[in-house]
């Protein structure tokens, strides 16, 4: 679980007779209904505890006595909406029903409870003399509180344990279709397990965005969204690996490109249920070693308590944790790429720092024996100057680790590399690839031992998540690409085979581009500005965000439907062909948008890129109409209702990028992409649709030759 119920009554307590709200953060994955009945309760359970905490010779004036009726009024409706939540939530949980009931019978006795104690409308009459109050019983007010709190705090928790259980249902849905795919040998099979398992990651990535949202742990945050991040993009890198090893078979490369995505897949679909169960799969537990920032901040704590307490701990345990801590700037001295200036100056920094920890020990050791002002200035000094070295230390290491980083991604941003392997391919020249996949392998592991580097300075636990990521990322992807050319190398006359290679070269080309986002990051940090947010330049809403990567998903996967639609058209110059795929294309650029990556950079780019696809989709609509003539009535109609389906939409779409924004940018994106998505999903019917309907006209047309053949061959004997 990702929170600890705990005794109810003790938190509870506390909570209500102090003064402010409650003192409770939950790390709950609940429904958006339940989680705002939470957020109206808090705030109303705090203006009773202040109402609690109110003199008893308080004047009772009627504006008094109406303040204290409606927030009770308020407080009992909020529970009667969150009772209705939970109690739903029970009818679809049978395992918890009765628990969840429970919760939900105290939570309304509570509200009512309160509701009564808060009626001041008789207070004024004569008969009202008995009537007890929260002026006359302040105690009952305070037990009504405290099972209101308990009560909502079991709802809470019961409810976190359904999502949970919801996600962990998800993921093994998505297991069992990724099973089927591994399997899969049929291409027309495979395309309709696909369109399931696309369903299925939809789902998945609604269910773990919703959690990741809702942690309030920032490492936990981090780890789900790298986990998130890879599961979507090996989804693409997943269609394109499957269908190469379906056109190619008896490819030994193929088979190894397209399981490499399957290991990636499963690894992070563990990850994502052992951040949301808290669990870690056989007791293993994490062993990464401590960053050198976290290494050097939590010596300097220790040091500092000895002006408080020169006894809190021995010498050999300083001596021990500096010894560590120096030991992991070996990272950077043995770093074959580090330049001959800055391993000097770390390994100088280094020994100073020795130095003034043994001087440092000496005048501890002199303070045990003797207590006098002038050792507690030798004291304070040794310890500020010893603080001084590390903090010198720090500059040396985070500047050698940017610049570093700063050089490579500059230094690759033309991606020779990769568009060299791409021709090799092309060329089937399997010399070239020996060479250019040695070079791939030369920057992967720069690459890699840079992210080590900068994980070392990155100054945040998200950010050494984020490193991390960027490590894996670059080790797992690098082997990919190669794998993927040697494909292509071995076909190099085969369009899925180098559409293949495509996508994990991307993939690659991203990960270079997140690499200066991630440096600006740790540099803000380090500056001391705390990293602010580059990937979404128009929404600066995290829960925006959150909304827009979503439809992005469902966007992306469309695209993926399009294109098998496409591939089983032989003639791949058909008009209808040729828009689609142009669709396809504008509609995969918008799904990088909605992951802050991509050509689309600004809300104006975005605009032009929606106005561009409307045309497009019209000019779809246009060529199946033309292609129409051809049918009989009943195929011609049914197309023509499919037409009629698609116009509006694109009509519709450039309405919407016409609309001034005046401040609503989110709703405009939302709109656009929710526009987007309607027209791409009409696009794959009348795609699908269209073929089929021209494979009936050709089996009709081969049938007539057929019968013409013969009655021929018939008229001359």
């Amino acid at each position: 679980m990702a929170a600890s119920p705990g005794p109810a009554g003790g938190a509870a307590a506390g909570a209500v007779h102090g003064s402010g709200p409650f003192g409770l953060a939950f790390d709950s994955g609940l429904e958006i209904k339940t989680r705002s009945v939470e957020q109206t309760l808090l705030p109303l359970v705090s203006q009773i505890t202040t109402l609690i905490n109110h003199k008893d010779n308080t004047k009772k004036s009627d504006k008094t006595l109406q303040a204290i009726q409606r927030v009770g009024q308020a407080v009992n409706l909020a529970v009667g909406r969150f009772v209705k939540v939970g109690e739903a939530i029970a009818n679809e949980n049978w395992d918890l029903k009765e628990e969840i009931n429970i919760a939900c019978i105290e939570a309304k006795q509570a509200g009512e409870t309160i509701a009564a104690l808060t009626d001041m409308s008789s207070l004024n009459r004569p008969e009202s003399d008995g009537q007890i109050t929260i002026f006359t019983d302040k105690t009952g007010v305070i037990k009504a509180a405290r099972l209101l709190l308990s009560s909502v705090t079991k709802v809470l928790l019961l409810a976190d344990r359904v999502v949970i259980k919801q996600i962990i249902r998800s993921r093994n849905k998505v297991l069992a279709t990724m099973e089927r795919l591994e399997k899969v040998n049929n291409f027309q099979e495979f395309v309709q397990i696909f369109s399931q398992f696309g369903n299925e990651m939809v789902e998945f990535a609604h269910l773990t965005g919703d959690r990741q949202n809702d942690l309030k742990d920032e490492k936990k945050k981090a780890k789900m969204a790298a986990a998130r991040a890879v599961l979507e993009k090996c989804t693409m890198m997943l269609l394109t690996a499957s269908k190469t090893c379906l056109r190619h078979p008896n490819c030994e490369s193929a088979h190894k490109n397209k399981e490499g995505v399957f290991d990636r897949m499963k690894v992070a679909l563990d990850k994502v249920i052992e951040i949301v169960t808290e669990c870690k799969p056989n007791g293993e537990t994490d062993i990464s070693s401590i960053s050198i920032f976290t290494g050097i901040k939590e010596f300097k704590m220790n040091i500092e308590s000895l002006r408080e307490n020169l006894y809190f701990q021995s010498k050999e345990t300083l001596s021990a944790m500096l010894d560590a801590l120096l030991e992991r700037t070996e990272d950077f001295t043995d770093c074959a790429y580090t330049s001959h200036e800055h391993r000097e100056r770390i390994l100088e920094l280094s020994a100073q720092a020795r130095m003034e920890l043994q001087q440092l020990i000496s005048v501890w050791i002199e303070a045990q024996r003797k207590k006098t002002k002038s050792i507690d200035e030798e004291l304070e000094l040794a310890i500020l100057k010893i603080s001084h070295s590390l903090n010198e230390l720090k500059k040396e290491l985070h500047s050698t680790a940017v610049q570093l980083a700063a050089d490579l991604v500059k230094y690759h941003a033309d991606h020779v590399v990769l568009k060299a392997l791409k021709l090799t391919g092309v060329e089937g020249n399997l010399e070239g690839l020996a060479e250019y996949a040695c070079k791939l392998s030369e920057q992967k592991e720069r690459l890699v031992e840079t992210c080590r580097l900068l994980r070392h300075v990155s100054g945040t636990e998200p950010l050494e998540i984020t490193c991390i990521h960027a490590e894996e990322t670059f080790q797992v992807t690098g082997q990919q690409i190669i794998s993927a050319a040697e494909t292509l190398t071995l076909h190099p006359s085969s369009k899925i085979a180098k559409e293949n290679l495509d996508v994990f070269c991307e993939a690659w080309e991203s990960q270079i581009s997140d690499m200066l986002t991630l440096l600006r990051e740790i540099s803000d940090v380090f500056e001391g500005r705390r990293g602010e947010k580059y990937g979404y330049l128009s929404l600066p809403k995290p829960m925006e965000q959150a909304k827009i990567a979503k439809l992005g998903l469902k966007l992306g996967l469309l695209t993926s439907d399009a294109n098998c639609e496409i591939e089983k058209w032989e003639d791949q110059e058909n008009e209808v062909v040729r828009y689609g795929r142009n669709m396809s294309s504008m509609a995969y650029s918008l799904y990088l948008f909605t992951r802050g990556e991509g050509p689309i950079k600004t809300s104006q780019d975005l605009i032009h890129q929606l106005e561009v696809f409307a045309e497009e989709g019209l000019k779809l609509a246009s060529s199946v109409q033309a292609f129409s003539k051809q049918l009989k009535d009943d195929d011609k109609l049914m197309l023509l209702l499919e037409i009629n389906k698609l116009v509006p939409l694109c009509h519709q779409l450039q309405a919407v990028t016409k609309t001034p924004l005046q401040n609503q940018v989110f709703l405009k994106v939302d709109k656009s992409i929710t526009k987007t998505r309607c027209i791409m999903a009409t696009s794959v019917q009348l795609l699908s649709l269209c073929y089929k309907l021209l494979k009936k006209i050709q089996m009709e047309n081969n049938r007539w030759v057929s019968v013409t053949n013969k009655d021929s061959v018939d008229g001359k004997t």
